[in-house]
């Protein structure tokens, strides 16, 4: 019967669901809007706009402080993230590109949310450890390079507090989760281990967000 309901509930999502549901729940004000308009030569990768609001949300009732983001692009996520945590929230982002860092800063800045977060450039596994001194927190949240996730996860359970989010976009991988291959079994890993060591569950999102809390 679950089955079932599931594979209805598919067909009950149109696209102009979709869109009604994000438009009611999940609008844009101006700075969200500029972080989601990318320019062109930028990737539109981001979260859409109902998992932006999601992890809005996760970051609130988690009552997160600190957090952690591995995977910033133009900001948009960041904004979520940070808005979840209050004027009191501090979050590090870690985007690799140069380009896509400077556009990050401009559109937090654009956000009025400068103060609460610091974008640093450069790639995760280099930036993370500078990160350890500001530990635990309380949560982390993983939109890089899929193959990374496994490391990123590692690094995120030493680091977070028990009952901190861990939360991995993509977790789906484009579809390819079950396929041959070193990111596919990077990601298989990910879920694994998050599920070795949080409450764990992978929520249906276009793409699957991983979301455990660390025991």
């Amino acid at each position: 019967m679950a089955d079932q309901a599931s594979r209805q509930g598919e067909r009950y999502a149109s696209a102009e669901i979709l869109d009604y549901v994000a438009r009611i729940h999940a609008g844009h004000d101006a700075g969200l809007a500029r972080a989601f308009a990318v320019p062109e030569g930028v990737p539109s990768i981001m979260v859409g706009p109902s998992e932006g609001r999601l992890l809005q949300l996760l970051a609130r009732l988690g009552g997160a402080r600190k957090a952690v983001e591995v995977g910033t692009l133009a900001g948009y996520s960041a904004i979520h993230l940070a808005r979840g945590m209050g004027p009191l929230g501090r979050l590090w982002s870690i985007e690799y590109d140069a380009g896509h860092a400077a556009l990050a800063r401009d559109n937090i800045a654009a956000a009025g949310l400068s103060a609460q977060i610091e974008v640093r450039q450069g790639r995760g596994a280099d930036v993370l450890p500078s990160l350890s001194q500001h530990a635990p927190f309380d949560l982390v949240f993983l939109d890089a390079d899929k193959e990374g996730y496994p490391d990123y996860a590692a690094w995120a359970l030493e680091h977070l507090r028990p009952g901190g989010l861990l939360l991995g976009d993509n977790a789906f991988l484009f579809g390819d989760l079950l396929a041959e291959g070193g990111r596919a079994s990077a990601m298989r890993a990910f879920h694994e281990l998050v599920a070795s060591r949080c409450d764990s569950v992978c929520i249906p999102t276009p793409d699957g967000l991983v979301l455990g809390i660390v025991r």
